[in-house]
């Protein structure tokens, strides 16, 4: 059996997934390649490189770290307008983020991990899914992470790069493409909670984007081979996460996080795992 942990996107609602690797590698379930795209990239590199509950004390460390300061997404208004003003094309540097992925992963390959990870971007010039599978490991997370408006295309080997969840939010599909016989998936709740008719301009682009997201996520669902066997995780979470400023609303990092181990566990137990 070939066991993949596929970690979707969300921002600051990718908590949930430390909640959730807990409850799995509590039970001796490891995972044997791990796919992440935008923050499941960041959590899936942490977990590919220790596939143990080491990682999740490691994770914990890091989102209280986040809880604590959120420095990714900490300027304050005058300044994000000003950044976007003069660059016309964001509102936050990705200069946090990148020190604090250089501080533990500066010197990482992805040869160096310990089980085989993989994270998706979306590249500008080819309009295409691109995964990274090989070199350093922080650029190619940081082109995962990179979210439209929020933080610039990032540049690696001459192309740039947007977020992975542009193209693929919850890489179910991949999973199965590399031989996944046994797939968790770990997703921020999104996919938990049905649509509603938008009724204001912003929601209109939300919605649009998780129909996309959750269409293809569906269907790669759907086409499952009869041999392949694939658990979605709950994560709890609620209306108030699909806000415009959820992104950057770090006050229920913690809640979130032992909301979806409870979740996790239960539904562990539902399945007999």
């Amino acid at each position: 059996m070939r066991t993949a942990f596929v970690l979707g996107g969300g921002g600051l609602l990718g908590a949930a997934e430390v909640g959730m690797l807990r409850a799995l590698l509590e039970r001796d379930l490891v995972p044997d390649l791990v796919l992440g795209t935008s923050v499941g990239a960041l959590n899936g590199l942490v977990v590919a490189a220790d596939p143990t509950l080491g990682a999740v004390t490691r994770l914990r460390e890091l989102w209280r770290d986040v809880a604590e300061s959120n420095a990714v997404y900490a300027d304050g208004a005058l300044r994000q307008v000003r950044r976007a003003v003069r660059t016309g094309t964001h509102l936050h540097s990705p200069d946090a983020l990148r020190q604090r992925l250089e501080a533990e992963y500066a010197e990482t390959t992805f040869a160096d991990l310990a089980c085989e990870f993989r994270c998706v971007a979306s590249c500008i010039e080819r309009s295409a899914e691109h995964w990274f599978d090989a070199g350093p490991v922080v650029p190619a997370v940081l082109a995962s992470a990179a979210v439209p408006g929020l933080l610039p295309p990032a540049e690696v080997g001459g192309e740039h790069f947007l977020d992975g969840g542009i193209v693929n939010s919850v890489p179910l599909g991949k999973a199965v493409e590399l031989g996944a016989t046994r797939v968790f998936v770990l997703q921020v709740g999104r996919l938990d909670r049905p649509l509603t008719v938008p009724r204001r301009p912003w929601e209109v682009a939300r919605v649009s984007f998780e129909i996309a997201r959750r269409h293809r996520f569906v269907r790669e669902l759907a086409e499952l081979p009869p041999h392949v066997e694939a658990h979605v995780l709950p994560a709890g979470g609620g209306a108030a996460d699909d806000s415009p400023l959820s992104y950057r609303d770090a006050g229920a990092v913690a809640s979130r996080i032992r909301t979806a181990y409870d979740l996790g566990r239960a539904y562990l137990d539902e399945q007999g795992l």
